[in-house]
C-alpha cells in the first residue's frame, strides 16, 4: 500500500495520541470496528464539478455502502454500492483536496467513480478504515479458506498507473483523442475515461497473458490524425489491437513496464469472467 500523507499522519496520531493500538478495549468502540458507520461527505456531482454534502451509510451486515441526497432522504438512496466490488484510494491531487478519496465500483454496466472528501482528516481516514474493515469481512465470507496473506492485498489497492494517453479507434484510421487511463492490475483492466474526474468509463481493455494471445510493444502508426503526441505503443488482444500515444518517452516506458507487469502474472479463475464481461460489452 502506498500511504497518502493524510493516512500516514492519522496513523501516527492514532498510535501515539489516541493509543488506538494499545490492545485495550475502547469505549465508545472505534468506528471502523463496529460494522456500521454513517455520516456526511462532500461528493462531486456526476455531471458537473460541484461538490455537495451527501449522507453515506456503510453496513458490514448488508455488505453495502449507500448514499442519499441530504435534502430528501425519504426518496430513498441514490445508490446502493455492493462491498463486493468497492475500492477506496486516496486521490488528493486529482480531487484537489488533501482529504480526497476516490471510491470505485461496478454497477450493472459501467465502472463507477465517486469522488468525496471531508474537512476532517481523522474523519476521512475513519471512513477509509471502515470500508477496509467491511471489505475484509466480505472477503472472509467469500473466500472462507483464504489466508490473511492472500486476502489482505485484496481489501483495497492503489492503481498500478494512471495518466493521459491519446487513443484511436478500431480501424486505426480514426482521429486520436486524449483520454484518462487507469490500470487496475488486480482486475487486469485498462480503463479509459474522457477526463480524470469522470463518473463512468468510456471503455475497458482486458490485459490477459501472452499465452492467451495478449501482448504489448512500442509502436508508431504509419498514418495518424489528430494526435499531438508521438510516443506510441500497442496493446494486442485476441479481438483487437489498441494503439495509444504518450506525450514523452518516459511516459511510454512507464506504461509499457506497467502493462508488461500485468501480462506476466498468471490469470486466476475469476479473471476469465472479467475477460468475458469486457468482450461482451465491446
Amino acid at each position: 500500500m502506498s500511504w497518502s500523507s493524510v493516512l500516514r499522519e492519522q496513523w501516527i496520531r492514532a498510535k501515539y495520541e489516541r493509543t488506538e493500538f494499545s490492545g485495550e478495549t475502547k469505549y465508545p468502540p472505534l468506528a471502523y470496528t463496529t460494522g456500521f458507520y454513517e455520516g456526511l461527505l462532500w461528493k462531486k456531482g456526476k455531471e458537473n464539478t460541484q461538490f455537495l454534502k451527501r449522507k453515506f451509510v456503510l453496513s458490514e451486515r448488508e455488505f453495502t455502502m449507500t448514499y442519499y441526497n441530504k435534502d430528501n432522504e425519504s426518496k430513498g438512496p441514490k445508490a446502493v454500492i455492493p462491498i463486493k466490488d468497492l475500492n477506496a484510494t486516496f486521490q488528493p491531487d486529482k480531487i484537489g483536496h488533501p482529504n480526497g478519496l476516490q471510491l470505485i465500483y461496478q454497477d450493472a454496466i459501467h465502472t463507477r467513480n465517486l469522488y468525496v472528501y471531508h474537512e476532517s482528516p481523522q474523519e476521512i481516514v475513519t471512513w477509509y478504515n471502515a470500508i477496509r474493515a467491511a471489505r475484509y469481512a466480505y472477503l472472509k465470507t467469500a473466500y472462507p479458506t483464504g489466508s490473511d496473506e492472500e486476502l489482505i492485498p485484496k481489501i483495497t489497492r492503489n492503481y498500478l498507473k494512471e495518466g493521459y494517453m491519446e487513443k484511436t479507434g478500431p480501424q486505426q484510421t480514426e482521429s486520436f483523442k486524449k483520454r484518462w487511463f487507469i490500470l487496475d492490475s488486480q482486475n487486469r483492466k485498462l480503463l479509459y475515461f474522457k477526463g480524470q474526474l469522470d463518473a463512468e468509463e468510456l471503455g475497458a481493455v482486458f490485459i490477459g497473458t501472452e499465452s492467451n494471445g495478449y501482448s504489448v510493444k512500442e509502436y508508431i502508426p504509419k498514418h495518424t490524425r489528430g494526435n499531438k503526441w508521438n510516443c506510441g505503443l500497442m496493446v494486442d488482444t485476441p479481438g483487437r489491437q489498441f494503439v495509444f500515444m504518450c506525450e514523452q518517452e518516459r511516459d511510454k516506458k512507464e506504461w509499457l513496464d506497467a502493462l508488461k507487469h500485468v501480462l506476466s502474472r498468471p490469470m486466476a479463475p475469476q479473471d476469465y469472467t472479467v475477460e468475458a464481461n469486457i468482450k461482451y460489452k465491446n
